[in-house]
């Protein structure tokens, strides 16, 4: 009887201990293809951002852009682009923010939507800051 007992409490303790390695295994392999799949979603956003960056630099060049390349001034947060229509002419006749997106539904942030709404309701200014230095007395 006590072998029987001894016998039983081995074979179960092995079937944990098997169970429990092939838990560790199933779970390194799970947890390997999840790595993989992050780090692959991350490259491909990173490279998308970066496509999107590089678009935002070179759209005053593309032949549609209604503005001339050398009156735009790229700021690239919180709007891409400042236009200074007609600056290359010495006539500035519109002063435009500009917003590039790529993506096919895009949508603003925070940020660029207050920048919006600032500008359609019409709450810019100018302002002069004159510095003076202090002279050695």
């Amino acid at each position: 009887i006590q072998e029987r007992e001894d016998l039983a409490r081995w074979k179960t303790g092995e079937l944990e201990q098997r169970s429990e390695e092939r838990a560790r295994i199933l779970f390194a392999g799970w947890k390997a293809d999840e790595e993989e799949i992050i780090r692959s979603d991350a490259v491909r956003r990173s490279q998308s951002v970066t496509r999107g960056k590089i678009t935002e630099h070179l759209i005053p060049y593309f032949p549609d852009f209604p503005y001339n390349p050398k009156d735009a001034r790229f700021l690239g947060s919180p709007v891409d682009l400042v236009v200074f229509d007609g600056l290359s002419e010495d006539t500035i006749r519109e002063i435009v923010f500009v917003e590039i997106k790529t993506a096919k539904n895009p949508s603003l942030s925070r940020r660029e939507r207050d920048v919006r709404d600032c500008v359609q309701e019409k709450r810019v200014g100018y302002k002069l800051l004159q510095i003076v230095p202090e002279t050695e007395g």
